[in-house]
């Protein structure tokens, strides 16, 4: 029961990332090429698109371990999971996908601040956020529809 609500949850919310992280990657870029100054709301941005991937991790996560029947079939057998494609992208592909956006994310919002000038940390923040971004794009379930179920 709690699997189709949590899997809705995960959908949905995958939109407000990829929302955020192009938001994100906007601001960064038109502030490198604008010769604008770095700004608090510069870094907000970056920190709400790392903060919904975050939480988007955490659903997940809860899917992958706790409610997934996709993850305990291929638990159950590993090599036959990985010659079937769609068993293979949620439990190998998707996951090492969304990792590295939650990895490449973090470092977009960490990485400007240790920088001094703001066409570094604007440089920094468009080239880790933009990797973010079109790792989540590779990552991203296209087939499956917002609402699956419904």
């Amino acid at each position: 029961m709690a699997y189709p609500i949590v899997l809705a949850v995960h959908n949905v919310v995958r939109w407000v990332v990829l929302l955020l992280g192009v938001w994100a990657v906007w601001r960064s870029i038109s502030g490198l090429l604008g010769n604008k100054a770095w700004s608090e709301s510069d870094r907000k941005v970056g920190v709400f698109f790392a903060s919904a991937i975050d939480t988007q991790l955490l659903i997940g996560l809860i899917l992958y371990i706790f409610l997934s029947p996709f993850t305990r079939q291929a638990i159950s057998d590993f090599g036959a999971a990985m010659g079937n494609p769609g068993l293979r992208f949620f439990a190998l592909e998707h996951a090492f996908f969304m990792l590295l956006a939650v990895v490449f994310a973090h470092l977009g919002t960490m990485l400007p601040k240790r920088a001094v000038e703001s066409k570094t940390k604007f440089q920094r923040s468009a080239l880790w956020l933009g990797l973010a971004v079109v790792v989540v794009l590779l990552g991203m379930p296209w087939a499956r529809p917002l609402f699956p179920g419904l």
